[in-house]
């Protein structure tokens, strides 16, 4: 049963068009992911699903809710964590997480017993009293992450809610999202980062241009690339004879499944040790000056640099 379907979902400001024809549906009890580069769309469609931004046209449904004609009461289901850490600097965690509550129209017994709750969650009983300006990053998103879940919301939007912070704070977030998801919470999450979206996330939606070009399940979108692998070759400098190069290797490989990016030469095999020997052959012929040779199975960069010809950190 889906809790939030997307139809035909265009944002355009001026003559850019941020979102083009976006549809998808996230089912109740899932975790959502949509994956993409920076200034890829996300955040937009995120802002539109909240009722932040009116939609150029498309339709958004959140259970019966109409988002577009009715946000507010659509809001009132929602929790949203965004890219920017919406605290106040020179308040405690606590009285942040208060006023929030407030905000979501909690009070009495109920707002402290879900603040207490929130603390635990995020890991922060013990520094409740400590003012967010003293906090690092990754505790600030931390308690980011509690307001947006003091009201018990039906969907969770997470819009890029680890960026810049450290590896310890990085898993406590990714961590406490899996818990809060097997517990039944639907979440939306979106990231550049590839491998917490393949973590965290049964269906994956893969946004680029504004456009959403696949989604599905990573065995699905695995289908893509029918489940082949990456043979990276890293080399330095120019590769010389470039056109030469992939003219060889379009003897052994479609020309769709090589790239030439970044100094790395990539295929794309489903059985790269057969070919591997001839690859670096190939390669070696046209005097590249060679550092590594990785395989890598398939993954969700895989399927980026496959459909897009780009690698998704570009």
């Amino acid at each position: 049963m889906s809790i939030l379907t997307v139809r035909n979902l265009q944002k355009s400001f001026g003559d850019m068009a941020a979102v083009k024809d976006v549809t998808f549906s996230v089912e109740k009890g899932e975790a959502y992911g949509l994956l993409g580069p920076n200034g890829a769309g996300k955040s937009t469609i995120i802002n539109m699903i909240t009722g932040l931004f009116l939609p150029t046209s498309g339709r958004i449904h959140l259970n019966d809710i109409d988002v577009i004609k009715n946000p507010k009461q659509a809001q009132k289901s929602i929790g949203v964590v965004p890219q920017d850490i919406a605290l106040y600097q020179d308040m405690s965690a606590k009285e942040n997480l208060k006023f929030w509550g407030r905000m979501y129209g909690l009070s009495g017994k109920a707002l402290n017993d879900s603040v207490e709750e929130v603390l635990e969650i995020i890991g922060l009983t013990d520094r409740s009293k400590g003012k967010v300006n003293t906090f690092s990053g990754g505790m600030k998103r931390r308690v980011n992450i509690g307001a947006a879940i003091l009201h018990k919301p039906e969907l969770l939007i997470m819009d890029e809610p680890t960026v810049g912070i450290d590896p310890q704070s990085r898993n406590h977030i990714l961590e406490t999202i899996k818990t809060l998801n097997s517990q039944g919470m639907t979440i939306i999450y979106t990231s550049h980062y590839m491998e917490e979206v393949e973590y965290l996330c049964q269906r994956i939606g893969i946004i680029d241009h504004g456009e959403l070009i696949a989604s599905g399940t990573m065995p699905e979108l695995r289908e893509t690339i029918g489940d082949r692998s990456r043979i990276i070759l890293s080399y330095d400098g120019e590769l010389p004879e470039a056109a030469k190069l992939q003219h060889e290797l379009a003897g052994i490989f479609p020309e769709k499944d090589i790239t030439i990016l970044d100094q790395k030469l990539t295929v794309f095999h489903k059985e790269p040790q057969l070919v591997l020997t001839d690859f670096i052959k190939a390669a070696t012929s046209t005097g590249a000056k060679i550092n590594s040779v990785d395989i890598v199975e398939p993954n969700l960069e895989s399927v980026f640099l496959h459909l897009t010809g780009r690698s998704l950190r570009d």
